[in-house]
């Protein structure tokens, strides 16, 4: 294995030597890209363990590169996972005390929700719009279809599509 230039190139390396050659410099990154620096070494951890899952790794060029791209989709869903966490803590602030799930009902709910966020995010967007007009505002297809500017039948392929993504991905 030889590596030229560390901070810029491994033509052939091993996932020991870029995290060797690049960690600090990933916390760092992550550190100026989140409102709670202490995360970013978790953070960090969690990019090598994406690129350890894979089946071999690629002969990297721009390793910073790579860990960049990789970083900005864990801070993405990072902070969408905080947004949701705290609009949930909000709800559960509104109901009595006495009626609030138990921590583990809380975590498991919590959980549910990123993923079910994560299942909207990956449908297209009218999908989605279509998807939400029927199950959460409860309007008929014929009113989904008018409000949407699309016929009855798209609606309901797209709502069978939703389902589809949302009841059968496994």
């Amino acid at each position: 294995m030889t590596i030229q230039n560390p901070e810029n190139s491994l033509a052939s390396c091993s996932i020991e030597s870029l995290y060797c050659h690049h960690h600090k410099w990933l916390v760092g990154w992550l550190r100026r890209r989140l409102s709670n620096a202490l995360q970013a070494p978790d953070l960090a951890h969690d990019i090598f363990l994406r690129i350890l899952s894979k089946d071999s790794l690629p002969v990297i060029h721009e390793p910073r590169a790579l860990l960049t791209t990789i970083a900005q989709g864990i801070v993405a869903n990072f902070h969408r996972h905080q947004r949701i966490e705290q609009a949930y803590l909000d709800a559960l602030a509104q109901i009595p005390e006495s009626l609030a799930p138990s921590p583990e009902a809380q975590a498991i709910m919590l959980e549910t929700l990123v993923e079910i966020d994560a299942l909207l995010d990956g449908m297209p967007p009218l999908v989605r719009k279509v998807f939400l007009l029927s199950q959460i505002d409860g309007l008929r297809q014929s009113e989904i279809a008018q409000r949407c500017g699309i016929s009855v039948p798209t609606v309901k392929r797209y709502v069978a599509k939703a389902l589809e993504q949302c009841c059968f991905i496994g």
